[in-house]
């Protein structure tokens, strides 16, 4: 049997989203699992909508996804690049070819009707026109309006179409571009695509082009249609249930492995396993998994997915990921050395769920402007600590060696002298250098803070507690 090939076709009318990507990320793993090619196709015919910058966004969404093509944009392979507006000549030829042999009809009635492609039957079936010259016209399919068209759906079984209710819809415009469900057919079959998946919204798309493929004798693809992906409310996911576009994910923080794994997840499954690595889904993959149902998008299992994938990378790896979020927010000069930021980024692993996330909570290691939670100031920086601070302070800035261990131990020695136990001495001072309760071990984060910013922090805190109208 020859390797399949299989075909992902955005219009570049707007930035890839979750349901594009998913559908785009079902096709690569099939492609890929059965050894067969994975094409991309840019269906441009919408040329009022259709921008350069929403092509190359797609492009970037798709390779930050890892999801490579064999064939199409960028590739240059021998049946490539594809762009349908550069492909104009072959849908003019078939449809040329229809109207030779009776199977469509020229059609001037659509520029006199709001909806010109949804007519039963155009009173132009019965009374040809166009053929004198200067008579403009987009051309008709004739649809048989007898009997039924049933779609062999790889996912939902046999699903049938009554014809009747089929219109003669039109296949190539007055201006020569051809409507969605012409070009398709005629790029599939060019394109030698023998599986096509996409979206349950296109299933009532299919009978019109099964009936174009047997009307131009072309070889038929199979079809199977993917349920829609809503939101945590039962609607269709939009922008108002949060990031929806590839892009907003990143820019949020997430890891493509973990989208990746967490899309191939909605509406899929391989028995009871939630972590997949990109090889383990290829390996995996197969249609037989693929639900009937609507899958309901989850971004707290998401963020959790996301968290578990960060600590799966390490910290040397996410450090590399992260630098670039931190000099977006200004903590790190761009270019600079930051020998610090492996350190950090292990105190916060753990915790942390998103690349932005981790960013937000490391702040108070990079920027001097520290801003307290002042609840919690007023709670733990008591004019009682102020001498204990002033003690510990001493202490430290005469370290002779500023390391977890030494540091560790001047805080204990401090406790024990002012008869406290040792976290009645460092969540103090954790507000002091943090500006708030939570945070890593604070031996550990001292020492990532360096003795400069320490003390500086303390003598701040010091400071304020000497001054209290002042700070009021």
């Amino acid at each position: 049997m020859d390797a399949p090939r299989l075909r992902f076709a955005p219009s570049p009318t707007g930035y890839l989203h979750v349901g594009g990507a998913r559908t785009a990320l079902f096709n690569w793993l099939l492609a890929r699992h059965q050894g067969g090619a994975f094409v991309l196709r840019i269906e441009d015919t919408d040329t009022a909508r259709s921008t350069a910058e929403y092509t190359a966004a797609i492009f970037d969404a798709l390779r930050w996804l890892g999801l490579d093509w064999d064939e199409g944009p960028e590739v240059g392979g021998p049946d490539g690049p594809y762009f349908q507006m550069e492909r104009l000549a072959m849908y003019q030829e078939a449809a040329e070819r229809l109207l030779s042999a009776g199977k469509a009809y020229r059609c001037v009635c659509q520029a006199k009707t709001d909806d010109p492609d949804h007519v039963e039957k155009c009173r132009c079936a019965d009374a040809p026109v166009g053929a004198d010259a200067g008579v403009p016209g987009a051309i008709r399919f004739r649809t048989p309006h007898e009997g039924r068209t049933t779609v062999d759906d790889l996912i939902h079984g046999a699903v049938s179409f009554d014809n009747a209710e089929i219109d003669d819809f039109i296949v190539l415009k007055a201006d020569g571009v051809p409507t969605y469900n012409f070009a398709v057919v005629v790029d599939d079959a060019a394109m030698r695509i023998t599986r096509v998946l996409r979206g349950d919204d296109h299933l009532s798309n299919t009978p019109r082009q099964v009936m174009l493929y047997e009307a131009l004798g072309l070889p038929q693809p199979r079809f199977g249609h993917i349920p829609m992906i809503l939101g945590p409310d039962k609607k269709r996911l939009s922008k108002r249930h949060g990031a929806v576009s590839i892009q907003a994910f990143r820019d949020d923080g997430y890891l493509p492995e973990a989208l990746v794994n967490y899309i191939a997840r909605l509406g899929w499954a391989s028995g009871d396993q939630e972590i997949f690595t990109r090889d383990e889904m290829i390996a995996a993959f197969d249609l037989s998994g693929v639900g009937k149902s609507a899958a309901v998008f989850d971004y707290a299992k998401l963020e959790w997915l996301n968290g578990d994938w960060i600590r799966r990378l390490g910290v040397e790896e996410i450090a590399r990921r992260a630098r670039p979020y931190f000099e977006a927010r200004g903590l790190i000069a761009p270019g600079a050395a930051e020998p610090r930021l492996p350190g950090v980024v292990a105190a916060l692993i753990e915790r942390s769920r998103t690349l932005v996330h981790l960013v937000d909570q490391a702040r108070y290691f990079f920027a001097d402007d520290l801003t307290w939670d002042e609840a919690a100031r007023q709670e733990l920086l008591t004019p009682n600590i102020l001498p204990v601070l002033e003690a510990l302070a001493g202490k430290l800035g005469a370290l002779s060696e500023w390391t977890v261990p030494a540091i560790e131990a001047a805080f204990r020695e401090q406790a024990g002298e002012s008869g406290l136990k040792a976290g009645q001495v460092i969540q103090p001072v954790r507000v002091a250098l943090t500006g708030g309760k939570v945070s890593p071990g604070m031996f550990e984060v001292a020492h990532l803070l360096g003795r400069e910013r320490t003390l500086r922090r303390l003598g701040e805190a010091i400071d304020r507690l000497k001054a209290p109208v002042a700070s009021s």
